[in-house]
């Protein structure tokens, strides 16, 4: 019979109340099939502790370990698939991540936590868990996020609330799966590829930053001087920016010159950049920018990183970041 893997990184499905009221991760072990029974009757599970973090602690280099520990139980012929509890609040950037870097799937890799902890009486945690059990013993060759009843790719995933217990959404991406009175399967789940070697190399020398009226381009400047490798732009609407007052494009043409490349996405959820609609975006394209199209910052932030660790030209950068790798840019 096949298992399922069961990775435990931290975050509010595992965590308890401390002294002064806040979460905290909760360092005891916990066997989850006792505290949920159902559990046992969807196939014997693997359970392994990866990490303990709140999510808000998350860093790249926790991207490398989560990855490592996915492709290691993905290489076991006898594993259905994976099941990641992490916390919300970065749970985005980590299933864009590690997607990014696992590359194409055979099996399910299902990312899930909660709004509240598993251990409270009115919990979110309970039906999240059980829906990502069942979603990875299905045939589901995706790196997703599961979480309210849907199945979302994890590459599309953004957290949209901060006290809904329907915290995420795929503004761009139907759900994968909608787990109602049964499963609906949607048409455009990826098909099976073999599992490839994983290539976990990353530079995490990026800034995001979010473009406002006001912004002094001198800022962006320091920071191409100090040392910066990648630029992820959130430009306005279809990927819009300032060319008269306070221009960018001069900077993107510093960007282009020192080998950094910039990847423009848009601020808004639904939609994507098209960087030739107004005379701000063309420019930014003639100074080098790459057009993010429909990406969500977290995927281009972390595709971003990944391009700088895998590639030491900038042409080879900008050829990665441009291409779609696992469905984290619709066709054109």
């Amino acid at each position: 019979m096949t298992r399922t893997a069961l990775l435990f990184t931290g975050g509010t499905i595992l965590m308890r109340e401390g002294e002064a009221g806040a979460l905290l991760p909760d360092e005891r072990a916990r066997d989850l099939v006792d505290e949920l029974p159902v559990l046992g009757r969807l196939g014997p599970l693997s359970p392994r502790a990866v990490l303990r973090l709140d999510s808000g602690d998350m860093q790249p280099e926790h991207w490398v370990t989560i990855a490592t520990a996915v492709h290691e139980a993905l290489s076991e012929p006898d594993v259905s698939g994976v099941v990641v509890l992490h916390g919300t609040d970065t749970m985005a950037y980590t299933s864009s991540a590690v997607a990014l870097m696992l590359g194409p799937v055979d099996r399910p890799v299902v990312f899930t936590g909660a709004q509240r902890p598993l251990a409270e009486a009115r919990t979110d945690a309970r039906a999240n868990l059980v829906d990502a059990c069942l979603l990875a013993r299905m045939p589901l060759p995706e790196v997703g996020v599961a979480f309210a009843s849907r199945f979302l790719r994890g590459v599309r995933a953004t957290k949209r609330d901060a006290w809904a217990l329907d915290a995420f959404d795929s503004p761009n991406l139907p759900a994968l799966v909608d787990l109602g009175l049964s499963e609906h399967v949607a048409s455009h789940v990826r098909p099976a590829s073999p599992l490839g070697p994983l290539d976990a190399r990353l530079d995490p020398r990026v800034l995001a930053l979010r473009v406002f009226p006001g912004l002094e381009p001198s800022a962006l400047r320091r920071s191409l001087a100090a040392g910066l490798r990648g630029l992820v732009l959130e430009g306005y609407g279809t990927g819009n920016l300032p060319h008269l007052s306070g221009s960018l494009i001069p900077v993107l043409d510093e960007a282009r010159e020192r080998g950094v490349p910039v990847v423009v996405v848009s601020q808004c959820l639904r939609g994507g950049v098209e960087l030739g609609r107004y005379e701000g975006g063309l420019l930014a394209e003639r100074a080098g920018a790459i057009s993010g199209r429909d990406m969500t910052v977290e995927a281009a932030i972390a595709k971003t990183m990944i391009a700088l660790g895998r590639y030491s030209s900038y042409d080879e950068q900008r050829a990665f970041l441009a291409r779609d790798v696992v469905g984290e840019i619709s066709p054109a």
